[in-house]
Parts: C-alpha cells; structure tokens; sequence
C-alpha cells in the first residue's frame, strides 16, 4: 500500500512538475522582462505562492505549543524561513519594476556646452601593487571627456607611488593618518580641492583598481542635466573572475556574484527612486557633496549612507546601467568573504545611525524601506542558510522533527512556490539563479556575514575598517583550511546522520513515517551544497587571459619574413597567437592593433603556435593598458544556460 501511495505521490510530482515548466515556457514567449506590467504580474504570483507557503508552514507543519525540542526547534526554523520569506517579498516588490537611463544619456550628452565641466577623478589607494594603480591611473587619464584632473588618494603614505604619479603628470595626495578610512580619505581629498582656485564641478571616485572605460566620464556626466541630481552610480564590471567562477571552473558560463544586484536589481531600485551609491564607478555634484559635509564617516560602508544623506538634503541618486568600468574582483575566497562581511557590518551601522528607517530625518518612506530591504536581506538570508544545513542533523542525531509534513503536502506547497520564484527570478535576470552554485556562494559567507549582522545592529561603533586585498601571487593552488572546516564537519555529521538512519532502527529515519522522504531528499540536498562548498575552499592558480573569444588579426615579423596570424590570448606581458610554427627562445617582432612594433620573445609554443613575452617600453605598456582596460565590451557573464554551467562544471571535473 505504502509503494502505491509513493508512487501517486510521484506521479503528482512529475505531473506538476510539467504543467510549472510548460507555464514557463509559454509566459517566457508571452512576457517581456522590461515591461513593468509583466515584471509585476510574475512576483505578485510570486508573493501569493510564498504567503501560501509560509501560511501552510505556520498552520500545518509545526509542532504543538509546549515544553518539549520538537516545539523549540521546529518554530524557531520557522521564524528564520519566515524572515527569509519576508526579505523576498520586499525584493519580489522592488523587481516589480525596471527602468534604463542609456536613452536619456543619449539625449543629454554634452548638455553643458560649450564650456565642459571640470571633473576631478579621485583614485583612493591604501596598499595595492604599482600593477594594479598603473592601469587604474591610466585609464582615468584616457577619458574622453576634456576638462579632467586626475588625483591619487594615498593613505599608504608611499614616497614610490609619489613619484610615480610625478612621471604619469597626475595629482598626489597623502594624509598625516588613516582617520575615516576610505571615506576620510576623501574628504580630506575635497578640502584640498576646495582650496583651489577653481574648484571642480564634479567628483568621480574610483577605487584603486577600477579602470574607467573613455567614455565613463562623459556617459554619467549627461544624467546631470537634471538639476537636482546630486549623484550617479554605474555597474561594476569585472576582467577576472570571482572566487566561485574561478575554483568551480564556471568563468565562462556563470556570472560574478554581483552581476545579479548590478544589472537587475538597482535598475529596478532605480525605478523606484531607491538606487544607492556604491562607492567607485560613481560621480557626484560638487556642490551637493559640499552641501552635506562630505562623505559620510559613521558606516564603513560610506557610500550607501551617502546616497541617504544626499536624498535628505534634497539630492537625488540615480543609476546609469552602462559597463563604463572594470575592476579586479576579489581573487581569495577569504578576501571575497571579509568585504560582504564589512558591507554587511555597514548596513548594520546605517540601521542604527541618523539616516536609519526608524531616526527622525527628513527620509520618504521608500529610503527608509531601502534601508529595511538592505538589513533584512543580511540578516535574514544567510542566517537561514545556515539553519538549512544544521536543522535536519537534529533529526537525524535527536529524533527532533523539524518540519511535520507528508510528501503529497510538501510537492503541494512547497515545489510551485519554489519553482516559480526560480523561474521570475531568472526570466528577470537572464538565467542568473543558477540553484546549489548560488546557494553555495550565500553559504560560504554565511558565518562571517551573519556574525557581522548580529554585531552591527548589537554595537554599531568601534568596528575598524578592513581593505580587500587585491592583487599579489596567485600562481599557487591555495586551500583555505579555515574556511573549509566547518563545511568538512557540516557534511561529515550530515553523511554518518544519514548512513546510521538508514543501518540502525535506533535511529530516527524509520520512524519518520512518509516525512522521511522530505527529511532524506533535504538531506541528500545538503550534501551536495556542501560538497560543492568544499571544493571551492580549494583556490586553484590563475592566469591573466584576455581576446579568448574573440580572436583577431595581427602580423608577426619571423626569421625575416611577415606573417598574417591570430591573436588569440592578450595579457599585461603575453600574447598567445596562432597559425605560425616558431621555435622556442626565438626573437620575433608582433604588429598588433592601437600598440603598434613591439618586440617579442617564444616562451613555449603550442600546437598551432606559440605563447609569446612581450618587450614593452613604457609608452607602449601604457597603449597596452588603454587597449585592454578602457575600450570594448567589458568581459562580464551577463546571461548563462543551466547547460552551459553543466557542461564547463563537467570539464572542470575531467580536468581533475
């Protein structure tokens, strides 16, 4: 009786299954992601189906009110699912709309004329590589736009990068201390401006290694047509890849952490009059950041508190989604981890600060809700991704049934309320949400971001400000041993919980009556999350590659005669080409496009040509930099295929 009853209860998966992906194929035909009519229709559904999942948890799957673990743990699960259900529901409310500003850029450009505003390009640096600011400082002097003044911000107090600024014919600035870190830096960046005798109209900050393409500066400038837009925020792009992308082997099929926040969800912050600063790629008004003081010092995330600051003086923000600069990404999982954390503890300091949702201020409702998505978001998601992982061993170790629940009531509720916010969400975004690549990326940081939570909103002061280290040797396979152990003892609980539930009676699985089916599938679930955790706790080597899809033409000059060749891989110090049969150690000469002769030597070849080391001289390293840094598409993943992400994580495990 119970195989028959399994197998209806199958059967009704299988067949509901179907009629969610038929639905979503024809509403994907149907629908238009940038009509807010449509966007809205798909998340009230969304919302229905997670009230009535959320209701049906409260009213039929928890244990009774009493004196007992099953009551403690099953409601405190619960509270953490509701509140993750409740962060949802305000961002199934804000991706209801979209808006774009590239038209109305197109139509403002060079609204000043004819006498183009001054910008002065601010480069705050603490203790990032000359390769790493060379390329920055380059890119901003490459701008398009005519009435530009370069400054590096250097709170490392380096007499090497003084100098080196003298030779690039930038500004150099540098401070007596550290006081407000980035943001004092900043500030104290604008003091010495306002004491010039011309005083820019416009500031443009960029983080040490956020390269602008030629055209940022002109591009953000045209959104300040309207007078009172006292700040705009662009993207931020990405030439390498993250450390999920990289130690996943998904560079090239699935996107950097940050792709879905940037290109979905602050252009519908944006829409609704809620987009926020968030610190490089951005420009501000001269006169609104004179107005307000400044930066503000009180969050170590200076920059969304910057934008609350502006908007209750009269000043609005707005966003620009157009890939006008790139930057490196953090490259170690735990410098990847340290700046959620400090972004997370930020947020928790503007909750408690004089523009939080409950300070008196001068805020509309609609900022204050910003701020409450913003907490409820840190707070929430991570946390319960830890639940996630801990409460089904209480099952298993404890015989503590969490969720009470039969099959049949779980594939009712639970699986149309999944799956169709998988489906908005990512017929939204392009395919962003890949499901256990982006759960493992929110639990990798979930310790660290939740503890950061915790303590902001406990004690929001005192808290140093930590720099994400970019940069350095990464030729080395790294495993992070630290961060790796609690997911090791995660999965090693989970697996012996598992195999003694299933070889001992004494154990809960064979009393779990049809919800043992739920608690094995969730189970079995964690394992692989945790397992795929683990593997990106193994940091593999990189190495810089660029043009790798897109081949061009170029001409070699070898054993005294030229060649037409493919250009296939171009780096910093490298050029991969092929289509020519070169010995190794042998002299050549390349002709390649906006770099011009340069001199080359075979460090291997290969087999359809050879990987060469470029002999640059500094104006054509410079040329170089401009070539790959400041023009063309940026290389983000902006759209990925569930196949796709399959087919590059296979290679990666046949490559082991």
């Amino acid at each position: 009786m119970e195989s028959l009853l399994l197998g209806s209860e199958v059967q009704s998966v299988a067949m509901l299954a179907l009629l969610l992906v038929g639905a979503a194929l024809l509403l994907d035909d149907l629908l238009d992601p940038k009509n807010s009519w449509h966007r809205a229709g798909l998340f009230a559904v969304a919302a229905l189906l997670t009230l009535r999942y959320l209701w049906w948890r409260a009213t039929e799957t928890l244990a009774p009110i009493g004196l007992s673990w099953d009551c403690l743990f099953s409601w405190s699960f619960f509270l953490s699912e509701a509140a993750a259900g409740l962060s949802s529901l305000s961002a199934f409310a804000i991706l209801s709309r979209t808006g774009a500003r590239s038209q109305e850029a197109d139509r403002n450009l060079a609204w000043w004329e004819p006498d183009p505003p001054k910008v002065a390009i601010l480069i705050a640096t603490y203790n990032e590589h000359r390769d790493v600011l060379e390329r920055t400082i380059v890119g901003a002097k490459a701008s398009h736009h005519p009435n530009c003044d370069v400054l590096v911000l250097d709170d490392g107090r380096r007499d090497w990068l003084r100098d080196f600024c003298r030779g690039q014919q930038v500004r150099y600035l540098r401070r007596t201390d550290n006081l407000g870190s980035k943001a004092g830096n900043i500030n104290h960046a604008l003091g010495v401006l306002a004491s010039d005798p011309h005083p820019p109209d416009f500031v443009a900050v960029l983080d040490a290694d956020f390269v602008p393409h030629a055209d940022f500066v002109s591009r953000a400038l045209a959104l300040f047509h309207a007078p009172d837009v006292g700040l705009v925020q662009t993207p931020q792009h990405f030439f390498n890849p993250d450390p999920i992308q990289h130690n996943l082997g998904l560079s090239r099929s699935y996107p950097d952490e940050q792709r879905f926040f940037f290109d979905h969800l602050q252009p519908s912050r944006d829409a609704w009059g809620i987009a926020f600063c968030c610190g490089t790629s951005s420009i501000v008004r001269w006169r609104a950041v004179q107005a307000v003081g400044g930066f503000p010092t009180e969050s170590v995330t200076e920059d969304f508190m910057m934008t609350l600051v502006l908007q209750e003086a009269g000043w609005r923000t707005v966003y620009l989604n157009e890939a006008l600069t790139e930057g490196l990404a953090p490259e170690g999982l735990k410098e990847y981890v340290t700046q959620r954390a400090r972004w997370c503890l930020g947020l928790m300091q503007i909750a408690r600060s004089r523009v939080g949702p409950l300070a008196e201020s001068r805020l509309r409702l609609r900022d204050r809700w910003s701020v409450v998505d913003s907490v409820l978001f840190w707070l929430t998601s991570f946390s319960f991704r830890i639940a996630c992982m801990i409460f089904p061993l209480l099952y298993w170790f404890f015989n503590v049934t969490i969720v009470e629940a039969s099959l049949a009531d779980v594939v009712f509720y639970f699986v149309p309320y999944y799956f169709w916010v998988l489906f908005a969400l990512n017929f939204v975004s392009s395919g962003l949400i890949v499901p256990i690549v982006n759960d493992v990326s929110q639990l990798l940081g979930a310790i660290p971001i939740t503890r950061a939570a915790v303590v902001g909103l406990i004690r929001p002061k005192g808290h140093p400000f930590s720099v994400t280290a970019k940069g350095g040797d990464r030729t080395k396979v790294v495993i992070q041993w630290r961060m790796m152990m609690p997911f090791l003892i995660l999965l090693s609980l989970t697996a012996l919980g598992l195999l003694l539930g299933i070889a001992f009676d004494s154990f809960a699985f064979t009393d779990a009556g049809d919800g043992k089916y739920v608690i094995l599938f969730w189970t079995i679930y964690n394992l692989l999350i945790l397992s795929v955790a683990i593997t990106v706790c193994v940091e593999l080597p990189r190495v810089e590659q660029h043009l790798a899809d897109h081949p061009e033409r170029c001409i070699i000059l070898a054993d005294g005669r030229l060649k037409r060749i493919w250009l296939t891989d171009l780096t910093e110090g490298t050029a991969r080409i092929r289509g020519v049969q070169l010995l190794p150690g042998a002299a050549v000469e390349l002709k390649i496009r906006d770099i011009g002769d340069m001199k080359a030597f075979v460090l291997e070849t290969t087999g359809d040509g050879a990987i060469l080391s470029l002999e640059l001289d500094e104006h054509q390293y410079e040329a170089l930099l401009r070539r790959l840094y400041t023009q063309g598409a940026v290389p983000s993943v902006t759209s990925t295929r569930l196949s796709a992400v399959l087919g590059e994580a296979l290679s990666r495990l046949e490559r082991r």
